[in-house]
């Protein structure tokens, strides 16, 4: 994505969905805040928390190597914590001062992200990442965790075209999901053709590939975020690769998640 207006339009749409978002939280009281999600012990101020450190963790690799190669320790040394502590340092602040903090982080890190040169990269995680790439990330997991919220406060989502940034990492993200769980990724392809909001059809993939997911971007995107289980979603596999790749299926980076019990998704 080297076109500067393709960038910035993932950039903008990555503050559309942060800004969804707050408005889900930004007239809660002290006791919508400490409402528990789908996420085991984590309340509506854990998923913010989380969103403000992994923000924080995006524009230092965007504006600081160095320091946040130091956060790369951190996370080596604790592989099973690290995540949860970051989060549940933020939960422990006053509501004000962490939506607050939310929202310095959002602004800061979309002002770097515009910053970087064309071609420019920068560490991560895992490989490393260039400006779009990493603000796709960031939309989708925004979109996932504020599901979480929205769950919580049993809000129903309008779901939106930016969907289309969820769906194309999860596609992109096929091979990561085996590795994650020590399987070999299978040779054969994959395509995938998804309804979008708009009645528009969303295609990945070859065009003649045998393996084919068909279904509704929703249903997908819920699914490689893992807020919904398979048997809850209306998508269609053809092909034994393509229905285990839905069985495993995740979007995000890190080990494999339990996603959610049947019965339990988000709808």
């Amino acid at each position: 994505m080297s076109d500067p207006g393709a960038v910035h339009a993932v950039i903008a749409d990555l503050s559309a969905e942060g800004e969804e978002l707050d408005r889900l939280v930004a007239e809660l009281d002290d006791g919508g805040w400490s409402l528990d999600t789908p996420a085991a012990g984590w309340t509506v101020a854990h998923q913010i928390a989380h969103l403000a450190w992994t923000d924080r963790a995006a524009l230092l690799a965007v504006t600081d190597a160095d320091a946040f190669a130091v956060e790369v320790e951190k996370a080596l040394a604790a592989p099973d914590r690290f995540v949860d502590e970051g989060a549940e340092e933020g939960a422990a602040l006053p509501p004000a001062e962490l939506l607050a903090r939310w929202r310095d982080g959002r602004e800061r890190l979309r002002e770097a992200l515009l910053g970087v040169p064309p071609g420019g990269r920068f560490p991560w995680y895992g490989p490393p990442m260039s400006a779009p790439a990493m603000a796709t990330a960031r939309l989708m997991e925004t979109w996932a965790h504020a599901q979480d919220v929205a769950d919580a406060l049993g809000v129903v989502r309008t779901p939106t075209a930016r969907l289309r940034h969820v769906a194309w990492i999860g596609h992109r993200a096929r091979g990561y999901a085996y590795l994650a769980r020590g399987e070999q990724p299978p040779a054969e392809p994959v395509r995938v053709e998804l309804v979008a909001p708009d009645g528009e059809v969303w295609a990945f993939g070859p065009e003649d590939a045998a393996q084919r997911v068909t279904g509704t971007a929703l249903d997908f995107c819920l699914l490689v975020v893992q807020r919904v289980h398979r048997d809850d979603t209306g998508l269609r596999a053809e092909g034994a690769d393509a229905e285990h790749w839905l069985r495993i299926a995740q979007a995000f980076a890190g080990p494999a998640g339990a996603g959610r019990a049947p019965g339990g998704g988000a709808r």
